[in-house]
C-alpha cells in the first residue's frame, strides 16, 4: 500500500460522501421541519435515477437536461405525497409515518422494477455521463475519473448553497419559524402548510439529484437505494438528527473514513459506520452537531 493509492481512496470515500451528504442534508431539512423520518428516501433516491434513465430512453435527453428535470419531477411528487398521504399522519405516533413510507418504499422499488423489465426489457441499466466529463484529469498526485471530480465539486456546491438558504435567508428564517413555532408563525399569515410541502418537495428532491449523479457510476437499478439508505440514517444519527451542518460534515467525513478503512481491512468496510454511530451516541446521545431535545 502506498501514498497514491491511500490518495485514490479518499478521493473514493468523498464521491461516496457526496451521496451520503446530499442524501443526509435531505433527510435532515424533512426531519428539521416536519419531524418525521423520510424511510422512501432511498427509493426515491432510486427514482431520481430511472427518471433520468427513462427521459434519455423515451425521449432522447441527455445528462444535462436530465441532471434538471429529474429531481425535480421527484420533488413534485414528493410534495403530492406530503400533501396527499403525510398530512393526513401529522400528530400521531411516529411508527404510523415510518411504516407509511416503508410502504411507499417498497412499492416504489416493485413498480420501477416491473417498468424496467416490460418497457425496457432490463433488470438493472448503465447510463452514459456526457462526453465533455469522461476520461480522467491529472491532478499532479493522482489521476482521477473526470466525473467523479464533477460529483464531488457539485455536491459540494448544493450542499453550500442549502446551507446558506437555511442559515442565512428570509427563506430560511421562515423555515425554522414554523418549525419551532407554527402558531405564532401563522399569527403573522404565513401558510405554515404550503411551507411544509414546499421543505419536503425540496428535501427529496435533493435525493432526485443524488440518483441522476449516481446513476453513471453505480449503473440504474430498482433496489440501488437500499442498502445506501441504511447508511445514511447512520450518518444523520452521527450528524445529528435535523443538522443541516452536521449531515454535510459527517456524510463527506463517513465517505473518507469508509474507504481508508476498506483500504486496511476490506471487511470493516460496511461496518465501520455503525461502530462509529454507536460509539458517538455513548459520548453525545444528540450527534455531533445536533442540539439536545430541550434545547430544540
Amino acid at each position: 500500500m502506498n501514498a497514491q493509492f491511500l490518495l485514490i481512496q479518499v478521493f473514493n470515500g468523498l464521491v461516496n460522501g457526496a451521496f451520503y451528504a446530499l442524501l443526509s442534508l435531505g433527510l435532515a431539512v424533512i426531519f428539521g421541519m416536519l419531524r418525521i423520518v423520510n424511510f422512501a428516501h432511498g427509493a426515491l433516491y432510486m427514482l431520481g435515477a430511472f427518471t433520468a434513465f427513462a427521459l434519455g430512453q423515451v425521449f432522447g435527453l441527455g445528462f444535462w437536461p436530465s441532471l434538471i428535470l429529474a429531481p425535480l419531477i421527484v420533488a413534485l411528487l414528493g410534495m403530492l405525497l406530503e400533501r396527499g398521504l403525510l398530512s393526513r399522519l401529522y400528530g400521531l405516533e411516529p411508527s404510523y409515518n415510518l411504516l407509511l413510507t416503508f410502504g411507499l418504499t417498497l412499492l416504489t422499488q416493485d413498480l420501477v422494477k416491473q417498468v424496467m423489465l416490460s418497457r425496457f426489457a432490463v433488470s438493472s441499466a448503465p447510463y452514459t455521463p456526457p462526453e465533455m466529463l469522461s476520461g480522467v484529469v491529472n491532478l499532479g498526485f493522482v489521476v482521477f475519473p473526470k466525473y467523479r471530480l464533477f460529483v464531488i465539486a457539485l455536491a459540494l456546491v448544493i450542499c453550500l448553497v442549502t446551507w446558506f438558504v437555511i442559515e442565512k435567508t428570509r427563506v430560511g428564517a421562515i423555515i425554522r419559524a414554523s418549525t419551532e413555532n407554527p402558531g405564532v408563525t401563522r399569527a403573522f399569515g404565513i401558510d405554515v402548510s404550503k411551507w411544509v410541502t414546499g421543505v419536503f418537495g425540496v428535501g427529496v428532491g435533493l435525493a432526485g439529484l443524488a440518483g441522476v449523479l449516481a446513476a453513471p457510476i453505480y449503473s440504474v437499478e430498482p433496489y440501488m437505494g437500499a442498502e445506501l439508505i441504511i447508511t445514511t440514517f447512520a450518518v444523520v444519527v452521527i450528524g445529528g438528527m435535523g443538522s443541516i451542518l452536521g449531515s454535510v460534515v459527517t456524510g463527506f467525513a463517513v465517505g473518507v473514513l469508509a474507504a481508508i478503512g476498506s483500504a486496511f481491512y476490506p471487511p470493516i468496510a460496511n461496518t465501520l459506520v455503525f461502530i462509529l454511530m454507536a460509539l458517538v451516541l455513548l459520548v453525545r446521545p444528540s450527534g455531533l452537531f445536533g442540539l439536545p431535545e430541550g434545547a430544540r
